[in-house]
C-alpha cells in the first residue's frame, strides 16, 4: 500500500511539473481558450527569440558569403563592398548606430512613432552583431532553401536614415547599381528624429542573395543611422504566419496538454492505465494523418459506445424541446441517415461526406485541445478539427476537454445548417494574421457563442452551443433563471471572463443568426489588421486582399455571380 501510496504521489507531482496551467499561474482546473491564447502567444515569442538568436549567432560566426551561397551569375565579390565603408575600418556597429525596427513606411506618423521607440529587447543588436531583423532572417532563410531561391528576383523596400545629408543618396543608388538590382521607386522626406538628415524609402527589385550582401554593405557605413528592410506590398513579414492553403492546417496541431490524462491529476482516467493508453494511441492516428487522406476508422470498443448511448439518449430527450431549429432540423436528417443511431458511434468520415455534401464543411482529426489560433485558423477554410477520442466512462455526462461525443452531438448538426456554417468560417477568416490580443477576443467570442451561445426563438430562449447541447446539466442551467441572460454584442462578449469547471454566470442570447452575423462582421471591422482576406472555394486558398489587380479580379466575379442572380429574378417575375 506504501508503494501505491508513493506511485500516486509521484505521478501527482510529475502532473503539477508538467502542466501549463499550474505553470502559468492559473487553476489546473480551469478552461479557457483566451489562456489558451495567452500561453501560445508567450511560447511563440520565447521561441521566436531563439531563433533570432541563433540567426544572429550564425551572423556573427561567419561572413555573409558562407552563410548565403553566392548567387547563380549575380554573385558581386566582397570586394566591391569597400565603396560604402568609408572611413570604418571595423565590422562592428558602433552602439550610438543602434536601430529601431520599421514596419511600414505608409505614413508619416508612423515612422515618426518608430523612431522615438527603444529597440525590442530581443532586436537590440549585440556587439560584432550586424543588425539582423526579423525581415532579414526570413529572408536569408528562404535564400538558403537552395541555389535557386537564392537567385529568386526578391522585391522589397528599404527605409535608411542619412546622418550626412541627401548626397548620401547617390552612394546607394549606386550600391544598388553594383548589386545588380532595380530601382522602381525612391522617395525622401527630412527627419524629424535628433542626429538624422533625412529618411529614405527605396522599392527595388534584386536577387535575394544580392539583397542580403546590400542589406550588409550598407550597415557597415558609417553615413547611415538605421537601415531597415520593409515586406514586400508593405505587409509586414513579422505579422503571425497562418496557412493560405488547406494542405498547410498539416502545421496548425499544435495542442495545449494542461487536461491530458497523463499530466492532469483531475482528469477523470488519470488513473486509468488502459484508457491512458487509449487515447495515447488515437492521438498518434491523428499526429500522422496529413491534408488529402482518408479520415481513419477507429474501432470503438463495447465501454465506449455505451458511454456514446448514455449520452445519445439523453440529447434526444432534451432537444427537441430545449435546442434551437436549426439543430433538430440537421439532428433529424442525421438520424434518416443513420449516421446518428444509439448502437454505434459514427466515424468522422461519414459525418465530413455529410457537411461537405451540406455546407462545404468537412472534418480532419486532432489528437486534442487545439491552440486557440490553430483551431480557429482551420474554420477559414471549412475544416473543423475533431478529436476521435472518447470521454472516460466515469464521466459520461461531462468531459474537462473536447471529445468525440461532444463534437458529433455537439458542433456536427450546426456545421450542416448553411447560416451557422456560414458564421462560423467567418470567425475563422478574421483569426488569421490576427494579433496575439484579438486572438483572445476572437477566441472569447467563439466561446460564448459556438460553444455555450443561446439565442432567441418565438419567443423563447433556445440553445445552439456545442457546449450546451452537448452536456444536458449545463444546457438546463442556461435556460433557467439561475443565471444573467446578456444581448449578443461581440465588443462586450470579448472580454467577458468565463471558465468550464462551474456553470456559467452569463449567457449571451443572439436575437437570430443573422443578427450575429452582422454584429460579429461590424465589430471584425474594427480590428487592426492591415490587410482583408478571402477564401477562394475553387482552389481551398485564402487570398490577401492587398493589390488592385486582385480586387479587379474579385469584383469581375462577383459582377458575375449578381448578373446570374438578376436574370434569375427576371424570369421568375415572367408571367406564365
Amino acid at each position: 500500500m506504501m508503494a501505491v501510496a508513493a506511485a500516486q504521489k509521484n505521478r501527482e507531482m510529475f502532473a503539477i511539473k508538467k502542466s501549463y496551467s499550474i505553470e502559468n499561474g492559473y487553476p489546473s482546473r480551469r478552461r479557457s481558450l483566451v489562456d489558451d491564447a495567452r500561453f501560445e502567444s508567450l511560447v511563440v515569442k520565447q521561441n521566436k527569440q531563439t531563433v533570432l538568436e541563433e540567426a544572429r549567432s550564425k551572423a556573427n560566426d561567419a561572413s555573409l558569403e558562407e552563410c548565403i551561397q553566392q548567387a547563380k551569375g549575380e554573385h558581386v565579390p566582397a570586394e566591391q563592398n569597400v565603396e560604402l565603408q568609408d572611413a570604418q575600418p571595423s565590422l562592428e556597429l558602433p552602439a550610438e548606430e543602434e536601430y529601431a525596427p520599421v514596419e511600414s513606411f505608409e505614413t508619416e506618423a508612423t515612422i515618426e512613432s518608430r523612431a522615438e521607440q527603444p529597440p525590442a529587447d530581443d532586436e537590440v543588436p549585440t556587439k560584432n552583431d550586424y543588425g539582423l531583423t526579423e525581415d532579414e532572417i526570413v529572408l536569408a532563410n528562404a535564400a538558403s532553401e537552395s541555389t535557386e531561391a537564392e537567385a529568386a528576383v526578391q522585391g522589397a523596400a528599404l527605409v535608411v536614415r542619412l546622418k550626412e545629408g541627401i548626397s548620401s543618396l547617390g552612394r546607394i543608388l549606386k550600391a544598388i547599381e553594383t548589386f545588380h538590382g532595380t530601382v522602381q521607386h525612391v522617395e525622401s522626406r527630412q527627419s524629424r528624429v535628433e542626429g538624422v538628415d533625412h529618411d529614405v524609402l527605396i522599392k527595388l527589385e534584386m536577387t535575394r542573395g544580392n539583397l542580403l550582401q546590400l542589406i550588409r554593405s550598407l550597415r557597415q557605413s558609417g553615413s547611415f543611422s538605421s537601415m531597415n528592410l520593409l515586406a514586400e506590398n508593405n505587409i509586414s513579414v513579422k505579422a503571425p504566419w497562418f496557412p493560405k492553403h488547406a494542405s498547410e492546417l498539416d502545421n496548425c496541431n499544435h495542442l495545449m496538454t494542461k487536461y491530458e490524462p497523463d499530466l492532469d491529476m483531475n482528469h477523470p482516467g488519470f488513473a486509468d492505465k488502459v484508457y491512458r493508453q487509449r487515447r495515447k494511441e488515437i492521438a498518434e492516428i491523428a499526429f500522422a494523418f496529413k491534408y488529402g487522406d482518408p479520415i481513419p476508422h477507429i474501432n470503438y470498443t463495447e465501454v465506449e459506445v455505451k458511454t456514446w448511448r448514455s449520452v445519445f439518449r439523453t440529447v434526444q430527450d432534451l432537444a427537441p424541446k430545449h435546442a434551437c431549429a436549426e439543430y433538430r432540423a440537421a439532428f433529424q436528417m442525421l438520424q434518416d441517415e443513420q449516421i446518428f443511431v444509439e448502437h454505434r458511434l459514427p466515424q468522422l468520415q461519414e459525418m465530413s461526406d455529410f457537411l461537405r455534401k451540406n455546407t462545404g464543411f468537412s472534418l480532419r482529426p486532432a489528437a486534442g485541445l487545439l491552440t486557440a489560433r490553430d483551431f480557429l485558423a482551420s474554420l477559414a477554410f471549412r475544416i473543423f478539427q475533431s478529436t476521435q477520442y472518447v470521454r472516460h466512462v466515469n464521466s459520461p455526462y461531462h468531459t474537462p476537454e473536447p471529445d468525440t461525443i461532444h463534437e458529433l452531438l455537439g458542433h456536427m448538426p450546426l456545421l450542416a445548417d448553411p447560416s451557422f456554417a456560414q458564421f462560423s468560417q467567418e470567425i475563422g477568416l478574421a483569426s488569421l494574421g490576427a494579433s496575439d490580443e484579438e486572438i483572445e477576443k476572437l477566441s472569447t467570442v467563439y466561446w460564448f457563442t459556438v460553444e455555450f451561445g443561446l439565442c432567441k426563438e418565438h419567443g423563447q430562449v433556445k440553445a445552439y452551443g456545442a457546449g450546451l447541447l452537448s452536456a444536458y446539466g449545463e444546457l438546463l442551467h442556461a435556460i433557467s433563471d439561475k443565471c444573467e441572460h446578456r444581448a449578443f454584442e461581440p465588443a462586450a462578449t470579448a472580454v467577458q471572463p468565463y471558465q468550464d469547471q462551474e456553470y456559467q454566470p452569463i449567457y449571451y442570447v443572439a436575437e437570430s443568426f443573422e443578427d450575429a452575423k452582422d454584429k460579429f462582421r461590424r465589430w471584425v471591422s474594427t480590428m487592426s489588421r492591415p490587410f482583408e482576406v478571402r477564401f477562394n472555394p475553387h482552389t481551398e486558398r485564402v487570398e490577401i486582399l492587398d493589390s488592385v489587380d486582385k480586387l479587379d479580379t474579385l469584383v469581375h466575379q462577383m459582377n458575375t455571380e449578381i448578373l446570374h442572380l438578376t436574370n434569375a429574378i427576371q424570369k421568375l417575375r415572367r408571367p406564365f
